[in-house]
Order: C-alpha cells, then sequence, then structure tokens
C-alpha cells in the first residue's frame, strides 16, 4: 500500500474544514513518519503521484521554519511521528518546510528521563495502543499497570500484546495473572515468530486508522511489525539466550503502511515509563480499587491504618492483592509529586514571562525617551 491520499493516512473530514486558509496560503498538509534529530520525513500526497511510498527513506525531508521553532515554548509543541502539520513542499527538491502543528487527536506522553520534569510525546493521532511483553519468567505486572495508566491518558484504547507464547510451555497461569490487572483491556497471547494468534491486529488496523507499539527493548515489536508486512523491514538478530530477547534495536520512531491498509509505529524499546497525566488514566487502571474506596469510610482514606478502610478489608478478605494495592499506592504518590512538580514550573514560566514583558516594557519607554 501507498500512501498515495490523505484518507489513507487518517486525514479526516474534521481536519480538511479546519484546514481552509493553510490552503489559502499555498500550504499542503502532511504526516511525519519518521524524524532524525532535526530532520523529519514527511508523508505528503500532494508532493506529486506515488509520493512518497511506505518507504521513508523516499519520503519528503522537511525542517521546521525558524518562527515555529523560536515560538515553541517546550519540545512536546514541536512534531513527533505521527503528527499532521502545515507545510510548504518542494516536489522538484524532495523537501518541504513545516510551518505549524496540527491539533493533536490523541498524544502518548510519558515523563521524560531525567531529573526534570518535563514531558515526552511518543507519538500523536493514534488509535490504538499496543503495549507488548514477553509471556514468559519477565512479565511484569506493575509495569504493565504503569504502562497501561500513561496509555489511557492518551485517548486511545490500550491492547496488552503478549508475545513469544511459543516460548512457553504452559501460558495460560501468566495470561491470567495479566488479565487481572488489565481491566477493561484486550489481553492477546501472540507468537509473532511462528505467526499464531495475529489476528487482533487485523481487527484494529483497518484503512486509515493508526497504531503504536510500545514496550521493553528486546519484546519482539520488530518481529511483530515484520511479520504483518509480510516481509524482514527492521532487521531483528538472533534471541540470546540467557532471557530470549531479541538484539534489534529501534533507534527511532517510523510509521509504516500495513498491507491490510491500517499504519504501525515502531517505538524504541521503553526502559523508563513515567507518568505524566492527571487521575484520569490512573482511575482507569484501577476501577476495583476506586470502587473499594468509595466505600471507606473516609473521603481522603489512604488505606493504610485508617478505621473503616474497605480496601483493606478486601485485601485482608484475599478479594485483592496486596501487590496491586502498593502499585496503586506508589502510583498515587508518583502522580502527587508530578503535579507539585507541574504547579512550580508553571509558576516558574509565568514569573519568567513577565520579567521579559516588564523588561521589553522599560526598553521601550527607555527608546521613546519616556
Amino acid at each position: 500500500m501507498h500512501f498515495d491520499n490523505l484518507e489513507a493516512l487518517g486525514w479526516t473530514a474534521s481536519l480538511e474544514a479546519s484546514f481552509a486558509e493553510d490552503r489559502s496560503r499555498g500550504l499542503e498538509p502532511g504526516r511525519v513518519v519518521a524524524r532524525d534529530r532535526d530532520l523529519y520525513h514527511l508523508a505528503c500526497p500532494a508532493a506529486g503521484p506515488g509520493r512518497p511510498p511506505e518507504r521513508t527513506d523516499r519520503a519528503l525531508r522537511a525542517v521546521l521554519a525558524g518562527r515555529m521553532l523560536h515560538a515553541a515554548g517546550s519540545k512536546e509543541e514541536l512534531p513527533v511521528v505521527g503528527d499532521w502539520v502545515a507545510a510548504a513542499i518542494r516536489p522538484q527538491e524532495e523537501r518541504a518546510t513545516i510551518h505549524h502543528l496540527l491539533p493533536r487527536r490523541t498524544a502518548l506522553v510519558r515523563k521524560a528521563a531525567g531529573i526534570e520534569t518535563l514531558p515526552q510525546v511518543l507519538a500523536a493521532n493514534v488509535d490504538v495502543v499496543y503495549l507488548v511483553t514477553s509471556l514468559n519468567q519477565d512479565l511484569n505486572l506493575r509495569r504493565i499497570e504503569r504502562t497501561l495508566s500513561v496509555i489511557w491518558e492518551s485517548g486511545a484504547q490500550p491492547v496488552l500484546i503478549l508475545n513469544k507464547a511459543d516460548l512457553s510451555s504452559d501460558p495460560f497461569p501468566l495470561l491470567a495473572q495479566a488479565r487481572a490487572v488489565a481491566i477493561g483491556v484486550g489481553v492477546h497471547a501472540i507468537s509473532a515468530l511462528e505467526g499464531s494468534g495475529m489476528g487482533p491486529f487485523a481487527i484494529d488496523l483497518t484503512v486509515g486508522r493508526t497504531a503504536v507499539l510500545i514496550g521493553s527493548s528486546g519484546v519482539g515489536k520488530s518481529t511483530i511489525i515484520n511479520r504483518l508486512l509480510g516481509e524482514d523491514l527492521l532487521t531483528v538478530r538472533e534471541l540470546r539466550e540467557h532471557d530470549g530477547r531479541g538484539r534489534h534495536t529501534t533507534t527511532r520512531g517510523e510509521l509504516v503502511a500495513l498491507p491490510g491498509g491500517g499504519m504501525l509505529i515502531d517505538t524504541p524499546g521503553l526502559r523508563v515509563i513515567g507518568l505524566w497525566s492527571d487521575e484520569k488514566g490512573f482511575e482507569s487502571v484501577f476501577p476495583d480499587i476506586e470502587a473499594l474506596a468509595a466505600r471507606c469510610r473516609f473521603r481522603d482514606c489512604r488505606h493504610s491504618t485508617e478505621p473503616g478502610c474497605a480496601v483493606r478489608v478486601a485485601v485482608e478478605g484475599g478479594d485483592l492483592d496486596p501487590d496491586r494495592l502498593r502499585s496503586y499506592q506508589k502510583l498515587e504518590r508518583e502522580l502527587s509529586f508530578i503535579a507539585r512538580r507541574q504547579d512550580q514550573r508553571s509558576r516558574i514560566q509565568e514569573e519568567r514571562l513577565w520579567r521579559k514583558r516588564a523588561l521589553e516594557m522599560r526598553q521601550r519607554r527607555r527608546i521613546e525617551g519616556r
């Protein structure tokens, strides 16, 4: 399949309606299919017949307009893979200049790695987020809960993919554990290597729909994409014997077109998935605990030593896994910390803005001789 029309890329009537002014300025819509630092690769059907196909090395190469780069207040305001942009294209040169970012329908955001409290957008305008993990001894239920919180907050539909089922002699106990923490989420055991259990992808990825694969390095994301493409677009080396992990390392996000009409974004492996959200995504991951908490005697119950705590009663009665409660409390504390840091950051930015305005006013008065 080729990216030869906007609809195949996921362009909608609402996007078209909002693009009238951009068209009057001679700009064209394009979708970011890859990014290499300051260089973007755009799928832009207006560039000419048959351009660009599903290979990003033949997409238009694009850079940000200086005004856009200067106006961006933070990195989250810059395009990422999956974004729609308004661009001035130069088909003969196979180049383009991005002038502004179109509103995102969904955005997968985590706290950026490092000590600073900053967001990092992993992918934009996706319909489905596939959380991929290995169906083996490395299955981490607490990491699944954490990542699902981020996915729910994005506005996209999460799906849990348990890959490498062929390496497990009895996958059902692990499958049951995963389903117990992924409430309201489709959970599927597959073997991308053997091609078994791949049906859910065909159902989710119809024409115009976009999904993204996220997960730790070595869980088989690239093998899944190769299986869906029917060819080895992404090179995957042999599994390591000591942990069963693949050796391919994705170094950038990339959107590829699938034969069935959908699109899939591959992402680099995530070692850390920091929360960056309000309580919406968090509550979606723990509806069982939220329902119990509503029956606690005190509205601000911390589910520790307070009397009349329905959550503690459920734990003591064996109806709630104590590890799940500890995960709930840990993520709740992390969200509170992030919220405080975000408030502090907002105050600092506002103070800087007012100082800048005051300085500009003083300079203007000095020039005018007042």
